[in-house]
């Protein structure tokens, strides 16, 4: 029993600082948790939902000043489906942009991507590369 004290007291004389040290540590971590626990119990939001509806959007594209209730209440009666896409003649087989020297099929990725201001339409590839258009490697093989 004596020399398990000893062996204690030497050790703590030893290494008194390395163990305050690291304590100190500990409590400070500690404390710091709780006292961010205790912050974050009291400062509860409720999540930010964006909504921006297309009745709010004018004709002209210029957004207009609408109530939440307005918008809601013309997106209902529009009946807007946004995923829908602005139709295409019928005889259009590929699609290319205004702004590059690529046509792509219809369902390729990157024609879904052109704006329709920007959309020139061709009946077959032998239109599209008179008009100085090249096939799309990623859409066509």
């Amino acid at each position: 029993m004596n020399s398990l004290k000893t062996k204690l007291k030497d050790g703590w004389v030893k290494y008194e600082s390395k163990i305050v040290l690291i304590l100190g540590f500990i409590l400070i971590a500690v404390i710091s948790f709780e006292a961010g626990t205790l912050k974050g119990a009291n400062f509860s939001q409720k999540p930010l939902i964006i909504e921006k509806s297309a009745a709010s959007v004018a004709a002209d594209g210029n957004m207009t000043a609408a109530t939440p209730a307005q918008a809601q209440n013309l997106a209902s009666e529009a009946k807007i489906d946004p995923t829908s896409t602005p139709a295409l003649p019928q005889n259009c087989a590929f699609v290319g942009s205004k702004n590059s020297n690529k046509y792509h099929l219809l369902t390729c990725r990157y024609a879904k991507g052109i704006k329709a201001e920007n959309r020139v339409c061709f009946s077959s590839q032998d239109e599209a590369q008179s008009k100085g258009y090249v096939a799309d490697k990623n859409c066509i093989k």
